[in-house]
């Protein structure tokens, strides 16, 4: 997405976009490795020496409270950031600790004994051993 469609982006999100704010979504829309707090404010202050880790977490809080980004939660001290908003699921590798994307059927999932509630979010996270760390192992 370029700047012009990534401000126009927030925008249409209620976010007044920023250089700061720009920048944290570019970051976000480019990778696909679920950064942490601390991840993108060390790739980012050499390109925004202005830019602190306080900006950087209250932006995406404003991004997860405005759906342009999730917040992904698996481990209870770590929070991570994904600009997919799309329904997804998330496997994390307990080897290396690499998280990746994987899709999912919504129209095939059937939740039993829910009762009468209201589901507002929906999170799916699998652990288990990568791929490449599988063939490290063998």
């Amino acid at each position: 997405m370029h700047v012009e469609n990534i401000a126009e982006h927030l925008k249409a999100h209620g976010i007044k976009p920023s250089l700061q704010r720009i920048k944290i979504y570019e970051y976000l829309l480019g990778t696909y490795a679920h950064p942490t707090v601390d991840v993108i404010y060390k790739d980012l202050m050499s390109q925004i020496p202005t830019l602190s880790k306080t900006t950087v977490y209250n932006t995406l809080n404003l991004f997860v409270d405005n759906e342009v980004a999730n917040v992904i939660i698996i481990e209870d001290h770590e929070a991570r950031y994904d600009a997919v908003v799309e329904p997804h699921g998330h496997f994390k590798c307990k080897v290396c600790g690499k998280i990746e994307d994987f899709d999912i059927d919504l129209s095939k999932l059937e939740l039993k004994n829910l009762g009468n509630i209201e589901i507002t979010e929906t999170h799916f996270y699998l652990r288990g051993i990568c791929e490449e760390c599988n063939k490290k192992m063998k």
